[in-house]
């Protein structure tokens, strides 16, 4: 059984519509005060006011829960246990949780904000809880309620009068005034009403009846506007009708609460803005429907579009009475103001274009002004600022729902959650897939979401319209740079984009510009300092539909190609780097590059992102050189910090592209980045094949230094295999080639390599030599990373663990976290031997941590191997042989 409950008269309850008895009238004034706050817990000090306002007992407490256990066994026996249950308690008072719809208030309150006002106002059956003596608790509840039901009751006699109905609008009128009989703006609707409805004499003997009431009883005059309305009526002339211009609202207007509360508060100005397609219209155009009753003089609506405001303003004059606006802007926008000084009203402009079409049309303080637009208009003062985003997730499914029908949606819920996400969550586009959904009522929701993403912008018309015209403000670099930045995906891009775009530094006007119309997203600060800005995906799609700006794409490619070499050069090692020589370069100004690239790795790690995304826009323009002279000025970062998926993701889309464009350098200096990737993840066949593929290009190419760095590559693939006389044949070669080319740090290297192949032979002697020669250059040089590479091998040769704590101190210095795992493994090693096996073992599980995160499997085998001697050492058998067992099964996977 239904159980039902209704205030709006005296209080019933009714089980399937017929009345339930509750007994007592103690228990029926607790139902009324917890119906009041449905779902909120009274507490028990407010009810015992209720049920007691003058003096309660003092087992008003116990009465009290008396009171809710015999309301409990009404609303059971009406309705069963689920009736019952509706009560709940928390020790600290009652609540009563009502099913949507069983409570007349809430319905009432629901039809009112649908824009059903006869509705609503036929569930009112008297004076709310007339059968109950009142209570100051109420109040709070009840008074705003029946300042709903009198606005709700005023709609319903503009309707009327609109209709012609001035006989039923007299007759409500008649009604209001008795409960409100000093309310001049209800007397000011009577008499028109009288008069429209051929009853003059009535008309003038009612305007009579209220001037008389005011004088005797307050001693004062009708205000002006009811005085103006009876001098209309005595000169025989019909006083204009309050204009109620507002456009239809939404039946399924969804979400954007915040936003209308924020709207619901007094305000003689706000602007909303937002991007195309956000529902700035719609949302103005809801709010503006909820403040009716607050302007009953009328509320105009103006559809600015471009319009000059002397146009604008003889439109808005004719709606107020004037026949034959004055000629100038001027002349126009002063009765303007004047008209509405004593008719205070709502105006909606909708679609402004600036704060200087805006200004003439502003009325005077009493008056509440909406304004759209696409630009955020910043310079009205006083303006409250309303800025529209996407819709939240629930908000556009609920909204497509709506439109769709819940069973659809029901049936394919991963589909429609797609669509909204396609659909970037604007309203507009939620609106236009739903209808196209709902015309086509044997497409299943997969079919929307399929010719969605082949084809976006074709399916949603009415977006590309709005998107077409957000161009015809824009300049034409304004226009240039949305296509040029909407090639870099959905990636937030830094400032300077703009600049390189356009070829001119401080492009700022155009940033600014892009901005304010909403087409372009400003995002946040990097952790560098720079101001970061996306385009959205609809309007990006509708930018690169419009042809992109080739030039400008090469130039913002160039420029992350110089601000990458400017940061590689910054950073402790820059070993093996190769350039692409003819790759266009577009400088920032030299103090914004040291700026931003005052801490390389800071600036490498907040644009990561932005690099990968910038190399595989220049590969799939088929701007090779970019491609692979990005990819490759990011190796030495990549390297410090052992990224090898994204150094082998760039390295791939790179090669691809520079074989298809026929560059055979391009082509080798990828494959020798690939090749050492490989050599990291312990692929030495393919490591040997890339270094050998690449050594041979270079070589047919002449670049001696190049080849000597591949060489170097099948030098360590040797040595990783154990093959050392193979493996310094490789690096002797190399530092030959090295020294003809005159490259000192390619010397330092060979030889610390050879020093480090030597080592693990036995030949001490020549391993010393070769160090010592290798540490001399790297302090020349002022290599750091190479001098903390050296000190590891120095170490290790002379078992001196002062070398491995001053290789530690530079690799964490530099923040190279892979080599610092080998300082840690190789200091723990030495303290091994000494019998320092606590401090030893936490170094090698540092270590470990680290090789596991950075995929190093051989490392990781090794620390593996140490830790389980290490414990076998100490005693701790069990232990030692997990480890070793573990430590043989990576090794067996180690390729030979």
């Amino acid at each position: 059984m239904t159980v039902t409950f209704h205030v709006l008269g005296p209080l019933e309850v009714r089980s399937s519509g017929q009345p339930v008895r509750i007994s007592g009238r103690k228990p029926r004034l607790l139902l009324a005060t917890l119906l009041l706050d449905t779902g909120r817990v009274v507490g028990a000090d407010q009810l015992v006011e209720v049920l007691w306002p003058e003096r309660p007992p003092r087992s008003a407490q116990a009465n009290v829960r008396t009171y809710v256990s015999s309301l409990r066994s009404d609303l059971t026996g009406a309705g069963g246990e689920p009736a019952g249950g509706l009560l709940r308690g928390d020790g600290t008072g009652y609540a009563i949780d009502v099913p949507e719809g069983a409570l007349d208030l809430h319905v009432f309150e629901d039809l009112v904000g649908q824009g059903r006002h006869a509705d609503a106002l036929a569930l009112w059956r008297g004076s709310p809880l007339a059968d109950l003596p009142g209570s100051p608790v109420w109040d709070r509840r009840l008074e705003p309620l029946h300042e709903v039901r009198l606005r709700a009751a005023e709609e319903v006699i503009s309707r009327r009068m609109d209709r012609g109905d001035h006989a039923g609008a007299v007759t409500d009128l008649r009604g209001l005034l008795a409960e409100h009989p000093y309310r001049e703006d209800l007397w000011g609707r009577l008499v028109l009403a009288l008069h429209r409805g051929g009853r003059k004499a009535e008309a003038l003997r009612a305007y009579a009846t209220i001037r008389k009431q005011l004088v005797d009883e307050l001693g004062v005059e009708p205000g002006a506007e009811l005085r103006a309305t009876y001098e209309a009526i005595l000169a025989d002339e019909a006083p204009p009708a309050a204009p109620r211009q507002l456009p239809p609202d939404l039946p399924d207007f969804t979400g954007r609460d915040d936003d209308l509360a924020l709207l619901a508060e007094p305000f003689q100005i706000a602007v909303v803005s937002g991007p195309p397609g956000a529902g700035k219209s719609a949302l103005a155009v809801h709010a503006g429907h909820g403040l009716r009753d607050r302007f009953p003089a009328g509320q105009l609506y103006l559809d600015l579009d471009g319009r000059e405001p002397t146009d604008v303003l003889a439109e808005a004059l004719r709606a107020l009475g004037t026949e034959t606006p004055p000629p100038t802007l001027r002349e126009r926008s002063a009765l303007f103001r004047s008209l509405l000084a004593e008719r205070p009203m709502l105006v909606l402009l909708d679609d402004a274009l600036d704060a200087a079409q805006v200004r003439p049309l502003l009325p005077g303080n009493d008056s509440a002004v909406m304004v759209t637009s696409r630009r955020r208009i910043t310079q009205l003062p006083g303006a409250m600022h309303v800025h529209l985003g996407e819709l939240t997730e629930d908000d556009a499914m609920r909204l497509f729902t709506r439109i769709v029908g819940a069973d659809r949606v029901a049936r394919e819920q991963e589909d429609a959650r797609a669509i909204v996400e396609v659909c970037g969550r604007l309203p507009l586009a939620v609106r236009s897939a739903g209808a196209r959904l709902a015309g086509r009522p044997g497409w299943s929701l997969a079919v929307l979401r399929q010719r969605l993403e082949d084809d976006r912008l074709s399916e949603l018309t009415e977006v590309r319209d709005s998107l077409d015209r957000s161009y015809r403000h824009l300049t034409d670099e304004a226009a240039r740079t949305l296509g040029t930045f909407g090639q870099f995906g959905a990636l937030a891009q830094p400032g300077w984009v703009v600049d390189a775009a356009l070829d001119r530094h401080r492009a700022d006007d155009v940033t600014d510009l892009l901005v304010d119309v909403s087409l372009l997203e400003l995002v946040g600060t990097d952790p560098v300092g720079q101001p970061r800005y996306r385009v959205p995906d609809l309007v990006r799609r509708h930018a690169l539909e419009r042809g992109p700006d080739r030039a400008g794409l090469a130039r913002v490619l160039a420029a992350w190609t110089a601000t990458t070499e400017h940061a590689m050069g910054r950073l402790p090692t820059t070993v093996f780097s190769l350039t692409a020589p003819r790759t266009p370069r577009w400088q920032l100004p030299r103090q914004t590059l040291d700026r931003l690239t005052s801490d390389p790795l800071g600036w490498f790690e907040a644009e990561h992102d932005s690099l990968v995304g910038a190399v595989g826009v220049a590969a799939g323009a088929g701007l090779a050189e970019s491609a692979w002279g990005l990819a490759a000025a990011m190796v030495p970062y990549l390297d410090l910090h052992c990224l090898l998926d994204t150094w082998k993701r760039t390295h791939t889309l790179a090669l691809d592209a520079a074989r298809v464009a026929g560059d055979t350098y391009g082509e080798a200096a990828m494959l020798r980045g690939l090749a050492q990737v490989a050599l990291y993840q312990d692929r030495y066949d393919d490591a040997a094949e890339g270094f050998t593929r690449a050594r041979q290009l270079f070589h047919d190419l002449g670049d001696l230094r190049a080849e000597a760095t591949s060489i170097c590559g099948l030098g360590a693939v040797s040595q990783f295999r154990g093959r050392h006389p193979q493996s310094l044949g490789h690096f002797r070669r190399a530092l030959a080639m090295f020294l003809t080319a005159g490259d000192p740090q390619g010397e330092a290297f060979t030889r610390q390599a050879i020093g480090r192949v030597c080592l693990k032979a036995g030949d001490y002697a020549q391993a010393d030599a070769s160090l010592r020669q290798a540490m001399r250059l790297a302090q020349e040089l002022g290599d750091a990373h190479r001098e903390g590479c050296v000190c590891l091998q120095m170490g290790q040769l002379h078992q001196a663990m002062s070398f491995h704590r001053h290789a530690l101190d530079i690799f964490e210095s530099l923040g190279d976290r892979h080599c610092g795992a080998y300082a840690l493994q190789s200091l723990a090693g030495l303290q091994v031997a000494r019998g320092q096996l606590a401090g030893a073992s936490a170094r090698l599980e540092r270590s470990l941590v680290v090789f596991r995160e950075l995929g190093d499997r051989s490392g990781e085998a090794s620390t593996t191997q140490m830790l389980g001697e290490l414990h076998r050492t100490a005693g701790r058998t069990v232990l030692a042989l997990n480890y070793l067992q573990h430590a043989g099964a990576l090794r067996r996977d180690l390729p030979a």
